[in-house]
Formats: C-alpha cells, structure tokens, sequence
C-alpha cells in the first residue's frame, strides 16, 4: 500500500477547499454588491476553513468525497443563478436540496431554517409568543378551533368557530399552515389587527389582540379519580415536566392516594432527562434508566436516577396508544423493564432514536439524531431500521422471529424493537364510519359554535351531559344537513363494481350489486341512532371545549374512558395488579 495517499488525499481535499472559496468569490463578485459581499465572505471562509479542519480529522476518503461534492453543489448552484430560464429564489432551493438529502436518512434528522427555530424551541420549552389559539382550514378558510384559557385571544373575547378574514390586512384565504401561524405568531407585547367573521353576525369585525408568551402546559391534569385512585396525564417531556409530575404527585398524597394512572398517550416525546427525572420519583437512587449509543464515542451517555425516590410503592398503571413516542417509552418501558409499574392499552410507536439540535450558519439549525437509547432491560425499542431499504427505498422493520428476548428485573420476557408491548394490551377506540362523516363535514363542530351563542353557560365539565331535549335539537340540526358519505364497504362495492365492468362480467353480478347496495342504505337509515353512545361523548366533548377549554376536555372525558375504567378497576384487585409484575 502507498504510504503517501493519505498525504495526496488531504492534498487534494485542501485544494478543492481552495477551489470552493475561489468559487465563492467569483459567484459574490458577479451577483452581490461587494459593501454586502465583504461580510459574507469572510463567514463563508471562516466556516470552510474549520469545516475543512474538522475532516482533516476524519477518514480522508470520506474528506475528499465530502469536499469533491461539496464542489458541485457550489457548481450547480452558480450554473443555475447563471443559466436558468427564470429567476431562481436561492432560498426556497437550497432548503429544497437540504430536505431531499436528509429524507434519505430517517424522519428526525431535519433542516431548520431560522424562520422555524422558534416552533422547534417550543417542542422543548413548551413556550411561544403569539394569541393562544390553534386553528384549521376550511375549504380555504381559517377557523380557530381551540383557545388557551389563559391566553390573550380569550381575553378579547374571541371564540372557536370564529372565522378570521385577515390578519394586518393581509387576506388568509389561500395561505398555507406555516404562512398563517408566522402572521399569528411574534414578540410577546407586538399587536396584531384581526378581522373576524362570526356566526349570526352580519358584518365582520376588527379586534386588536395584544401577544403575550403562552405556556402550554406538559401536565394539563392531575386530580382524584375517587377516594383512592390518582390521575395525571402528561402530554409532553419539556424543561418543566419532571417538576410538574412531583409538584402534582405530592398534591395527590395529600389527599391520601393510594394507586395511581398516569395517562402517556398521545405524548410523543420531548427531553430524554425529563423521562430520567420523571420515572426516578418512583424508582431507587443511583438506577441505570437508558443508555446512548453512537458511532461516536462522546455520544454515548448513561442516565441514572441522582435523587432519592417520592414513592417507591405507590401501585402505578402507565396507559400508552400507538402515540407514546421516544421520551414516553422511555418512562413507561424503564417503568416496565425495573417492573415497578403495569403497562396497559396499545402497542407504543416504536421511536428509540435520540437527536441533538446544532447550530448552523444564518441561525438555522440542525435536528440530528445521533443514537440509539437502551431501557433498563438492555433492549432497543426503535420498530424501523432506516439504515436498511428495500428495493423502493422503503425502510424496513426487523422481522419478529428477529426480535431478541430481554428480561426485566423480576425475570419477565420482554423483546426489542416495535415498541413497548403493554402487559394488558387494550383495543383501541374504534369510530363508525357514520361518526367519521360528522367529524369529517364539521357537524359536531359547528353545532356546538352555534349552541355557545346562545348559551352563555353550563353545568361543570364533570357534570354536563346531553339532555334529551339537546340530543333532539341536535337530530333536528342534522336533518338540515348532508349526512350521506361513502362507507368501507360502499368503496369495496364500488371497486368490485368497476373490476366486473372491465371484466366485461358485470351483468352476472349486476342483481347481488344491487341487493348489497339496498341493505347498505337500510343500515344508514337507523345509523345517528345506533352510534348515538358514540356522537353524545364527541358532541359532549366539543360543547364543554367552548366553555372550559382543553382542562374541560380531559375531565368530561375521564368518567368515559374505557381505557382509565379498565385501569381503575386493575387498581382495586391488588393481588391481580402483583401477579402481572411476577417474574416466569
């Protein structure tokens, strides 16, 4: 072997480091006035000449393939703003080529330009500048759906169902999500000017709301589900979520509790030492709870619990759905892999991947992920393998018969991969087609609009119910409307329908299409009856969140939960609660 490639290797990657700023300072003479070129320079230099430092480092393989393409990236891009038809925007595709490149690797790895660093912050601190209120869109046009309880948009008295026309002026109609929440968005004490259109009002009209820092809570809920029975849902790992669990933990031993349900579902994740700090108020001192594993040495971390526990007895039941992701596994499998708490309901996302947030040039940023975390029991709960793709690009999952087997701390046979399996796996909650359609056409939505118009108030969330005189009025507003959709079944007809034409086969079958056709309308007819448990618990959800925001969505739900009533009744058969910790 030649001794001296490694030498010509670096040679060449310094020389194509000193092509490309060539480069660079011919494309800047040419297309940017040099008052504005001088600075730009002197970062772009700056930041080669320590990138290129940094593979001077690396492999000089992986430096001279990483500096050759760099090098036709910067050709590419000066023979675009050169030649192309119309006038490029560098912007738009530069982020265009950054997004493609990084989709090749997995989900999590993201470019974030500077116009998105504040929405990638909130995902941590749980804090942003704007009104407080979330919207959709509809047929083109904007709605807000929810508003913040404490937030300025109630303050002024805005409501769910209001349709805003514009904001500063600027129409809404036709703006993408992003476009909408940057004009909703800013510098809390920074004013906006909002034009409203509300039902029953003719005339649309001006309000001025005033941005504040709102604060979305990780923990939107804790309390007594009865005399014994302890509740907490937690909806996100920000900065404060541990000292929210102990705060409300401690609250709940007060009012003597004696078992808990600590409700993850739906909680896609957040700060890895959020779920450390959360699953060590139960757990010994001094626990290994997850480790880092990276090609890179400093990457790899070991957490254990540093403080003394709040409850190491307290019988607990963790319920995840196929939404608990990453820092939510996390807590619920360390929970499962020390056997300190019983899993319940559906298989978990399967995310067991950690990523870093790095700063880049121009305050944009780099999410990366730069490992993979290991619970207690040693296993991985990360379901795909995007290193590995099929012949459509597609990633794959590891087979089952694959899976390795681990065991938990009394000796229970727990496997990697696809999640966390829960120790009481729970259906999950299915809709009709028929509640779909409702949902889907905004009946539901826009008759509790119109009810909070003319009613100024209702019974507590815990105890508002739908009266048979509401349920009347509410069958009469839906016979205003078009119920008619498309079942499952009416596609499958449909299909088969068009199949047998093709065939040329469709007059054997015409008869049957028609019989099937004919019950598929007569089980329609009796459907608002025979979902009605269905569409009472949705229509009473959307009527409370007029009144008592997302607080009141959790509660009115707690008491209809076939999740948490499977749960508290787990809770009440201490001896069955033991049995499913046993070791085999």
């Amino acid at each position: 072997m030649n001794k001296n490639i490694p030498t010509k290797l670096n040679f060449l990657a310094l020389s194509y480091s000193h092509r490309f700023i060539k480069l660079i300072i011919r494309f800047l003479h040419k297309n940017i006035p040099m008052h504005k070129s001088c600075t730009f320079l002197l970062i772009l230099i700056l930041g080669f000449t320590s990138f290129f430092a940094e593979l001077n480092a690396q492999s000089k393989s992986q430096a001279f393939e990483i500096s050759k393409n760099l090098d036709i990236y910067a050709t590419t891009f000066k023979e675009l703003n050169k030649n192309y038809v119309d006038e490029i925007k560098p912007g738009e595709l530069n982020t265009a080529a950054l997004n493609a490149m990084l989709k090749t690797l997995d989900p999590y790895t993201v470019f974030i330009p500077e116009s998105k660093v504040e929405d990638a912050k909130f995902l941590t601190t749980g804090t942003y500048g704007g009104i407080g209120v979330s919207v959709i869109k509809r047929e083109e046009k904007v709605f807000v759906v929810m508003i913040s309880e404490n937030g300025p948009a109630r303050e002024v008295g805005l409501l769910a169902g209001d349709e805003l026309i514009s904001i500063d002026g600027k129409l809404l109609k036709g703006l993408e999500d992003q476009e909408i929440s940057l004009l909703l968005k800013g510098q809390a004490g920074t004013s906006i000017l909002v034009k409203i259109k509300r039902q029953g009002i003719e005339q649309a009209f001006d309000v001025e709301v005033f941005r504040k820092n709102i604060q979305v809570e990780s923990l939107p809920y804790y309390g007594m589900l009865d005399s014994t029975i302890g509740y907490i849902a937690l909806s996100s790992f920000t900065k404060k979520a541990s000292s929210q669990v102990r705060k409300a933990l401690i609250e709940l031993e007060k009012e003597k509790v004696q078992s808990l349900i600590f409700d993850l579902r739906d909680n896609g994740g957040g700060l890895l030492t959020e779920a450390v700090n959360i699953i060590n108020l139960f757990v010994a001192k001094d626990l290994e709870i997850v480790r880092t594993r990276s090609r890179l040495r400093d990457k790899n971390y070991i957490y254990r619990t540093q403080q003394q526990p709040l409850d190491s007895v307290l019988p607990i039941v963790f319920l995840v759905d196929r939404n608990t992701a990453s820092a939510s596994e996390i807590l619920s499998g360390a929970a499962q892999d020390l056997d300190r708490a019983v899993i319940m309901g559906e298989r978990t996302f399967g995310k067991g991947l950690v990523q870093n947030v790095v700063p880049l040039s121009f305050n944009s940023q780099l999410k990366i992920t730069i490992a993979k975390y290991y619970i207690p029991s040693g296993r991985c709960v990360q379901a795909i393998d995007y290193s590995h793709k099929d012949e459509n690009g597609k990633p794959i999952a590891v087979e089952d018969s694959l899976l390795q087997a681990f065991k938990t701390k009394n000796g229970r046979t727990v496997y990697e991969g696809r999640g966390v399996k829960p120790d009481v796996l729970l259906e999950p909650l299915a809709l009709s087609e028929f509640s779909k359609s409702l949902i889907k056409k905004y009946y539901l939505f826009d008759f509790a609009t119109k009810f909070k118009l003319s009613h100024d108030s209702i019974a507590p969330a815990s105890e508002f119910e739908i009266s048979e005189a509401l349920w009347q009025e509410f069958v009469g507003y839906l016979g205003e409307q078009d119920l008619s959709y498309e079942s499952d079944l009416e596609k499958k007809l449909k299909d088969f329908k068009k199949e047998a034409q093709e065939q040329g086969v469709f007059d054997d079958f015409e008869l049957v299409c028609t019989s099937i056709q004919g019950k598929i309308d007569q089980e329609k007819k009796g459907e608002l009856e025979k979902y009605r448990p269905q569409v009472e618990r949705m229509l009473k959800t959307d009527i409370v969140s007029r009144y008592y925001f997302s607080k009141g969505v959790i509660i009115t739900n707690l008491y209809q939960d076939k999740a948490i009533k499977s749960a508290m009744d787990l809770l009440k058969q201490p001896l069955e609660y033991k049995e499913y910790l046993k070791g085999e």
